[in-house]
This record gives C-alpha cells, sequence and structure tokens, in this order.
C-alpha cells in the first residue's frame, strides 16, 4: 500500500512536470531520484537504534512563464518532492518551493510564495539568518540543501544608488526542526538527563496574527570590492527557548529582535569576513526570567581560501555572548548546569577534488573550547557519470559533558550513504 502511494506521488509529479513543460518556453524542467540509508553506530535509546535514515525521494523543479505577465518578466518556480520514509513508514508529497517572481518596477523584485531563504556570511553557522532551518536532516545524514527549511513568504527587493533593499515579510511562523528524539537522542533540561522520546513535551507556537507576523530587512551597499549589510529581524526564536510550565513541560517561543551587520571582502588572497548580531530578547529584556532565553551577541569571523585549484580551506571563529550573565546565574536551580557566559565555537572545513573533480573529499569539523565538545562531517562524493553520483559519509559527536550542543548527540554517531540521479 506504502508503495503504490509513492508510485502515485511520483506520477502526480511527472504529470505535473509535462503539463507545464509544453507551456513553459526554454525553460528546463528537471530533477532527480535520491536513495539514503544512515546506519546509526551510537548506543543512545531512540526510537529505532539500528537507523536513523531510509529513505527514497523523487523531485521535480522547473519554471513556468505565463504569457500574461511578459510584461514584468513574470515567472512560477516550483520544486516539488515525493518521498517514502522507511523510518517513520509513511508516504508523503510536498512542494519545497512555489513561488511567483516579477519586477513591477525597474527599480524593483517581487516574490510572494514558498520559497527558501537564507543570507549572512556564516558556513552552517547563522548570525543574522533567522530563517528556519533542519537540523535532523542536517545531523543525520540528508544532502546539505535539506538543512535549510522554506518559508511562505513575501520578498520585495528594492535597487538604489545608494544601497539595495531587502525585505521579507512572514505571515506565519515556522520553528526550526530541532533534535527531540525520535531519530536522535537529546539532553532534556527538565529532567536533567538523555532521553530518546519527547515523553509528553508540548511546544506552543506563535498564533497567526497580524501581530505575530516576522519581518526581515537587509540593506546592502558596495565598498569597493567589498560587500557591507546590515541586518533587521522581527518575530520570534525559532527553537523553544521559553518554558511556560516546568511540571507539564510546555515550551513556547519567546519573542526576538535581531539588530545585526557584516562585512565581507577579498583577503591576504582569500575571502575574508566579520559578522555580528545582538539578539534581543523581548520578553525578558532584564534577564531576571529563569524560564526565558537571556539577550546576547554573536560575533562571527571567517575566511576561505583556494590554496591550489583542488584544495580549500575556510576558518571561522565564533562567540555567543551571555547578557545579564549574573541574573541568568541567580535564576538556576540547585543542581541545573549552567552554561557559559562566553560559549566559543570554531570550524574548519578541508575540501580536496581529484580525478578531474569528479571526486570530492570533504572534512567540516566544529569545536567548542568553551562546550569541550565537538562534531565532525566527513564525506566523498564521486560522479560516476554526468548524472549518477554517490556520496558516502559520517556525523561523529563527542562531549564532555551531556547537556552541551554537540556533547548532548554522543549517542548518536551515523554513516550513511546517498545515490542520486538527475535528469
Amino acid at each position: 500500500m506504502k508503495g503504490r502511494r509513492f508510485l502515485l506521488a511520483c506520477v502526480l509529479l511527472l504529470a505535473q512536470a509535462l503539463c507545464l513543460s509544453d507551456r513553459v518556453l526554454g525553460a528546463d524542467v528537471g530533477g532527480f531520484v535520491e536513495a539514503a540509508y544512515g546506519l546509526k553506530l551510537g548506543d543512545e535509546r531512540a526510537e529505532k537504534n539500528a537507523y536513523n535514515l531510509s529513505e527514497l525521494r523523487v523531485q521535480l523543479k522547473g519554471l513556468y512563464l505565463p504569457e500574461a505577465l511578459d510584461a514584468v518578466s513574470g515567472e512560477v518556480a516550483w520544486k516539488g518532492e515525493a518521498l517514502i520514509d522507511g523510518y517513520e513508514g509513511d508516504t508523503s508529497f510536498y512542494f519545497r518551493e512555489l513561488n511567483l517572481s516579477f519586477t513591477p518596477f525597474e527599480f524593483m523584485d517581487l516574490k510572494v510564495g514558498r520559497q527558501i531563504l537564507t543570507w549572512g556570511t556564516g558556513d552552517l553557522l547563522f548570525v543574522n539568518d533567522l530563517f528556519p532551518k533542519d537540523y535532523v536532516s542536517f545531523f543525520t545524514g540528508r544532502d546539505d540543501e535539506y538543512l535549510k527549511l522554506p518559508s511562505d513568504a513575501l520578498r520585495l527587493w528594492v535597487f538604489t544608488e545608494y544601497a539595495d533593499l531587502d525585505l521579507v515579510v512572514i505571515p506565519s511562523f515556522t520553528p526550526n526542526e530541532s533534535v527531540r528524539g525520535k531519530r536522535l537522542s537529546f539532553y532534556d533540561g527538565l529532567k536533567g538527563r538523555i532521553t530518546g522520546r519527547e515523553d509528553g513535551r508540548t511546544f506552543v507556537e506563535p498564533k497567526n496574527t497580524a501581530e505575530n507576523m516576522e519581518f526581515a530587512l537587509r540593506v546592502r551597499r558596495t565598498l569597493r570590492s567589498s560587500e557591507l549589510e546590515l541586518y533587521f529581524f522581527r518575530g520570534f526564536y525559532k527553537e523553544p527557548r521559553g518554558i511556560l510550565d516546568s511540571d507539564r513541560e510546555e515550551y513556547f517561543y519567546p519573542r526576538l529582535n535581531v539588530y545585526g551587520a557584516s562585512l565581507r571582502g577579498p583577503l591576504l588572497g582569500g575571502i575574508g569576513s566579520i559578522e555580528v548580531g545582538f539578539y534581543d530578547s523581548r520578553e525578558d529584556t532584564k534577564g531576571r526570567n529563569g524560564n526565558i532565553e537571556n539577550s546576547s551577541v554573536k560575533y562571527l569571523a571567517g575566511y576561505t581560501r583556494e590554496l591550489t585549484g583542488d584544495f580549500s580551506v575556510g576558518v571561522q571563529y565564533l562567540v555567543e555572548e551571555m547578557l545579564l550573565y549574573d541574573r541568568y546565574r541567580d535564576s538556576l536551580s540547585a543542581g541545573t548546569p549552567a552554561r557559559d557566559e562566553f560559549r566559543h565555537l570554531v570550524t574548519l572545513r578541508l575540501t580536496r577534488l581529484f580525478l578531474s573533480q569528479t571526486l570530492k573529499m570533504e572534512l567540516f569539523t566544529f569545536y567548542s573550547p568553551s562546550d569541550r565538545d565537538v562534531y565532525m562531517r566527513p564525506s566523498i562524493s564521486y560522479d560516476v557519470t554526468d548524472a549518477l553520483g554517490v556520496t558516502a559519509g559520517a556525523n561523529i559527536f563527542s562531549g564532555s559533558h551531556d547537556h552541551t550542543e554537540f556533547g548532548q548527540l554522543e549517542g548518536n554517531d551515523n554513516l550513511y550513504l546517498r545515490a542520486r540521479y538527475s535528469f
């Protein structure tokens, strides 16, 4: 029965592509079929201990150019997927992208609908990018594309002589897909231990009202060969950083403002960047409520350089400073492990290409000297043909404490293998 549902979903996707393609002028319709499996090596008690990834995915994407919108260069972009998930035991069909773009004026572009949103200078680190992420996909071996969740939004670009403005309006809240049991075990702060199930935890999301709409603004200006960007975000934490009722384990997403800036440009034969973001926790501005995240500041510096034509290196240094730290310490109950006032995180990306760039070996490492934990992402990918590619990799976690970001995942080490045929 599951196989029939998946086959039907695939047929619907293909039918949609065929219906569009005979009306799309010069626009390609393509996609891929991908099989993925992740073998779990850790010993933590999640719902299934042998594996945390087993799926077959079909993706189709394309453009539709309506003749009625020729005057404003209008186009409809879509990216649909059918997924049979062996871990969850179900089949689903959904759109990762479905949006309309057009140019109402020469100085303005507009995009409305489901889209992937991202900005900032970080490589897998996010300071002023407050758009939703899927960390379960990231930690279990799906393609990096799936780290970003789609948002239903309106995006407006305005181009002027002095600066470019990028405004995003998000009517309905979308949280991060964070680690909560099932595929990956995690540290439950209220229970004070590692668990592989939610065990009755509930998460109260903001209601879809005009007051709760989220706004993000970026202002960009080119300074010679560098880019200066200013950011503003008004919305909510994407993680449940507030506790409504500790006895019933009810969490919520507190209101948040973020003010930031970044600068990126050539440096010592490579590309250097700096970025800063002030996180204003609007529901606990004085830091006296121990059930709500304190305000903080994040500082990020990065540098990438291609050492040879086939070998590149990237390093980053992130510091997260909790503000009003003394009040945070005073609010902790006895026995609760305290976070550091300053959290330090270093990343290193090494990329090497072989065999006329058809074979890629990569290692991305996160290391926190303050938390004393580490997360390593080795991978190797090979293009068998122009259409067929295979990727193998691992997610390896280690830490001295159960409550830190990567230490809590120590029992979730996994190996994964993906094979993708593109068309």
